[in-house]
């Protein structure tokens, strides 16, 4: 019987895992391989595997997923390097947070994709307009967040603090960045993922390399199991830069799981 919010073991949950990857995996073939859907519209997983296997030996598909990776990370290690001080000190600092946050809130409502044409005037085609558009989509999102979290640190805590003799910026450092670490750090797991939305987004224009690229190349050329071969390589390498994630996070911040 399910139970709200009760843990299953480590075992049951990689079972669990695996068995929606199988069944997923079953009806895929089922609906191609058995007839019911047209494989020029969905390639089959056999086409999807020979189609990716052409694609990593004969045309050296894995430079594009180096590219694409590289602009991933810069990116998202560029929109963390300023959006996580300018959070922490908004969540810290209530005047700070009442100049930033307007500007803040409107700003991360405005979807990167439409700056694509502005940044290829101002920057051209190159790595710095890719680098560009994950930084806006990732960038305000951060901030805000990490603001809230900083933010929402248990008021008993810091009164403690003070009552032991803490000054501000002990508090900031002994107290608000120890307590808020954990969720900053899930916060930043959780952009992550939105960072391979925006990159994709970059390449499908106006970029002769990368994984979105190689995508657009196989619309036009109706080629499915190139599609399909290319979202199962972000899906890879979002699940095991996720887990890898998760364990550094495990391994940081220990008392998260006390």
């Amino acid at each position: 019987m399910l139970k709200p919010l009760v843990p299953v073991s480590r075992a049951a949950k990689i079972a669990l895992g695996v068995a929606f990857f199988a069944l997923f995996f079953l009806v895929w073939c089922a609906a191609t391989l058995g007839g019911f859907v047209n494989r020029t519209f969905l390639a089959d997983p056999i086409t999807m595997l020979s189609s990716g296997w052409t694609l990593l030996v004969v045309h050296g598909f894995y430079e594009d997923i180096g590219v694409t990776v590289w602009r991933v990370f810069g990116g998202f290690a560029i929109a963390s390097a300023f959006g996580v001080p300018l959070g922490m000190l908004m969540g810290a600092y209530k005047p700070i947070e009442a100049f930033f946050e307007p500007f803040i809130s409107f700003a991360r409502y405005l979807p990167a994709s439409a700056f694509i044409p502005l940044l290829i005037l101002w920057a051209g085609i190159g790595e710095a307009q890719k680098l560009m558009v994950i930084v806006i989509g990732c960038f305000f999102q951060i901030v805000l967040m990490v603001a809230v979290t900083v933010g929402s640190t248990r008021r008993d805590l810091v009164e403690a603090a003070y009552t032991l003799g803490a000054r501000a910026g002990g508090i900031v450092r002994r107290v608000l960045v120890p307590s808020s670490a954990p969720d900053i750090a899930e916060t930043l797991r959780l952009v992550l993922g939105w960072a391979w939305t925006y990159v994709i987004v970059a390449e499908l224009i106006g970029a002769s390399s990368g994984i979105g690229h190689m995508i657009t190349d196989s619309q036009a050329l109706l080629d499915t199991g190139q599609i399909i071969f290319g979202i199962v390589v972000i899906g890879v390498i979002g699940l095991v830069s996720d887990y890898l994630f998760k364990m550094v996070n495990r391994r940081l911040f220990p008392w998260s799981l006390a």
